[in-house]
């Protein structure tokens, strides 16, 4: 890895935007106060506002600054791809760069600053592009005055403005005239037809420094004079320090001081040293005695019995149309299935890890942040400071899949409280391992589902009823704002808006109330709904006798996007044709984050077991910016679910988390993984819609349906990992 110093710090993360040079920098929607504010505190002549998106220096290199965090999932090309299209700047020319917490890089969606909910790209797509397309306008009006020819005359190209005349001149060349001009009111954007880079594949702008070794993520943040904190957790969620003997720790070589802590939502001992080495041997020193009189205690399978019992109950209604009891008393026959999906850990390469520098009056934060603006706020609120005190330094992230995006805001906190309790004022790093982040971090809610359908004589279903039990991640978070009636909408999407035709329909929820701290896990709540609706389908089709592809096309009349998506899946995969002996398919569809995703899952039979060989994907997300990121992004989607299909399961036993590290808790390796033939549709829509989570959801389904086809034997438990070997 790399390291970055205080000065490198300096250099990526505090905002240079608004000084030095001849340089261009634009937003798009800010108030004519803003605009003055800006200008006012501009120490260059090319400064504009402080909303800026661009940045176009003298030397022809453009810097876009990015609201969301990249986390590998490819929103730095996503945003650059925008830019450069309504640019016309050349892909060699671009370069990226952090937006600070500012209220004016919100996600539109979300209503703070943050990345999530797959809604980087759809919600700045709009505003992204007008940026680029209005500094393009600026620099063709800066070239029309100097050459003293229509604007209309002008054309823009890889970063160059040139007329018929012969004339000529780098983006560069232009900015101090373009900076001198005022922003455009009215902003052409291009047609589709126009497009260069939308649409087209292009190389990841991030690959060559991570390539190279020369990102920067928070393990790689050298400060002077920083110190590196490993904290001692409680085994069981709810104890607290009793008492605690820091001598044989502090006896540790590097080792600069040990104290107890107790923040908004964790407790424990945090061990200070010169290096992530000596603090983690004095944790192993330590000696705790804990409080544990107010400890979770319970065992996975009580849990598990528990959540059964109130499957059985009615719950709050989260969709309720048309006669569902009715029509199940007047069912032919039912079919019923119960569903169990365990706790899981989110698995981050990288390890939550933060710095924080605490001082009299503000605190600085280094951290590749997922949500900006709760991190600020909580922390402002825990140390008695205004918002604005608290300044983050946005870096890469190792991953995420929900875990930073944590609206408890847990590591960060417990960062602030160790500074705080420690009297320090050099910044400390908080380091946790893999095994602090699967036996004390946040999880993906354990589930039970109940489903229950009513066939009439003809085959029909004609009832639908679906219980969901599990903790709801919403609650008592800024967003809890978004139940209504007691319904966490992130419990029951995939569920409560089914898509198939079947005239009554209940769905209802049941919130359970635990002190294991949950958060979202990449697709949400479809990570378990799509599996349980999905493979209750092929549980009625084969109740019936009917083929599972030919049954969903019956259901699906009013989704035009569902049945474009398995046409083409049933078409690329061969479903219906002879796969031969020994060969076995399964399928499954499933809207998430407003695209569509259809897969087939082939696997066949072995001498040693069952083996996953292909699976094909096929995709309507809209209009794809970048097709090479969302093929990446439904790979990863796909190899991402398989883990939670095969292997991943967070279990207690009275109350401790029985996994560590990945021994206990597996992901899937490279030979886990099938060959993967994804297939975007042409897009049906002028913008995009997300793509980064709505590949996890269909693939365990798609799996569990294949191997279930083989003897008619369903699966109704996630892992399943037992039912396959990988040869």
């Amino acid at each position: 890895m790399s390291t970055l110093s205080s000065e490198g710090i300096s250099n990526v993360s505090r905002r240079s935007v608004l000084k030095g040079g001849a340089a261009l920098t634009l937003a798009i929607a800010v108030s004519r106060g803003q605009m003055l504010e800006a200008a006012q505190a501009s120490t260059g002549p090319a400064a504009f506002v402080p909303n800026d998106f661009i940045r176009v220096s003298s030397d022809g290199i453009v810097t876009i600054v990015s609201k969301h965090l990249e986390m590998g999932q490819g929103i730095f090309t996503g945003l650059a791809t925008l830019i450069a299209e309504e640019l016309d700047a050349s892909w060699s020319q671009l370069r990226m760069e952090n937006a600070p917490v500012d209220p004016r890089y919100n996600n539109v969606f979300m209503r703070l600053q943050g990345t999530g909910g797959s809604t980087s790209m759809s919600n700045s797509f709009d505003q992204y592009r007008k940026a680029g397309a209005a500094a393009r306008a600026m620099l063709v009006s800066a070239a029309a005055k100097r050459w003293n020819v229509p604007e209309s005359e002008i054309r823009t190209q890889d970063g160059k403005v040139s007329h018929a005349s012969g004339k000529s001149a780098g983006f560069g060349e232009l900015v101090a005239d373009a900076a001198k001009l005022p922003v455009p009111k009215e902003i052409r954007l291009k047609d589709p037809k126009e497009f260069r880079f939308i649409g087209k594949p292009q190389r990841r702008i991030d690959a060559p420094e991570k390539s190279r070794g020369t990102a920067v993520y928070t393990q790689d943040v050298q400060l002077p004079g920083m110190l590196t904190a490993v904290v001692a957790h409680p085994e069981r969620f709810g104890a607290k320090v009793k008492s605690f003997d820091a001598t044989k720790a502090k006896a540790v070589p590097g080792v600069h001081s040990v104290v107890a802590f107790e923040s908004p939502l964790t407790s424990g001992v945090a061990v200070i040293a010169k290096n992530f080495w000596s603090a983690r041997k004095g944790r192993e020193a330590l000696t705790i005695e804990w409080d544990e009189s107010k400890a979770f205690r319970q065992s996975t399978p009580q849990m598990l019995a528990e959540y059964r019992a109130l499957a059985a109950k009615p719950g709050i209604r989260a969709r309720w149309e048309g006669d569902p009891e009715g029509a199940m008393a007047g069912a032919v026959r039912t079919i019923e299935a119960t569903y169990e999906f365990p706790f899981l850990a989110h698995a981050t390469m990288e390890p939550m890890n933060i710095v924080v520098r605490l001082g009299e009056k503000e605190c600085e934060v280094w951290n590749g942040e997922q949500n900006q603006t709760s991190t600020q706020n909580a922390l402002a609120k825990f140390l008695g400071l205004p918002p604005q005190a608290i300044s983050i330094h946005m870096l890469y992230a190792g991953g995420s899949f929900g875990r930073r995006g944590n609206f408890a805001v847990d590591y960060p906190l417990e960062a602030a409280a160790i500074a705080k309790a420690s009297g320090l004022k050099v910044p400390i790093k908080l380091v946790w391992t893999r095994e602090d982040d699967t036996r004390a971090g946040a999880y993906r809610p354990m589930y039970v589902h109940s489903l229950k359908a009513g066939i009439d004589k003809d085959n029909r279903i004609v009832a639908w009823r679906h219980s969901i039990v599990g903790q709801s991640v919403m609650k008592g978070t800024p967003l809890e704002m978004m139940m209504r009636n007691g319904i966490d909408p992130s419990s029951t999407e995939g569920a409560s808006n089914l898509p198939y035709a079947i005239p009554n329909v209940a769905v209802e929820v049941h919130n359970v109330e635990s002190p294991i701290p949950t958060c979202f896990w990449r697709s949400v709540g479809s990570s378990h709904n799509a599996f349980a609706t999905e493979c209750f389908l092929d549980e009625i089709a084969r109740a019936i006798k009917a083929d599972p592809l030919t049954l969903r096309r019956s259901l699906l009349a009013k989704h035009p996007r569902h049945l474009a998506v398995l046409d083409a899946l049933a078409a690329r995969a061969g479903w219906g044709k002879s796969r031969g002996e020994g060969r076995y398919a399964g399928i499954a569809v499933h809207e998430s984050f407003g695209s569509v995703v259809g897969q087939v899952a082939h696997i066949a039979r072995t001498s040693t077991g069952l083996r996953f060989e292909k699976v094909y994907c096929v995709v309507d997300c809209g209009l794809a910016v970048n097709p090479n990121v969302v093929a990446m992004q439904l790979e990863s989607g796909i190899g991402y679910g398989l883990s939670a299909a095969l292997h991943g399961a967070i279990t207690f036993k009275d109350g401790r988390v029985e996994q560590g590290n990945f021994h206990e808790y597996p992901v899937a390796r490279i030979h886990d993984m099938p060959d993967v033939d994804v297939h975007i549709l042409p897009a049906a829509a002028p913008q995009p819609s997300g793509i980064g989570e709505p590949g996890t959801p269909v693939i365990a389904p798609a799996l569990a349906n294949a191997i279930a086809s083989i003897d008619g034997k369903p699966i109704h438990a996630m892992p399943f990992g037992s039912r396959m070997s990988f040869t």
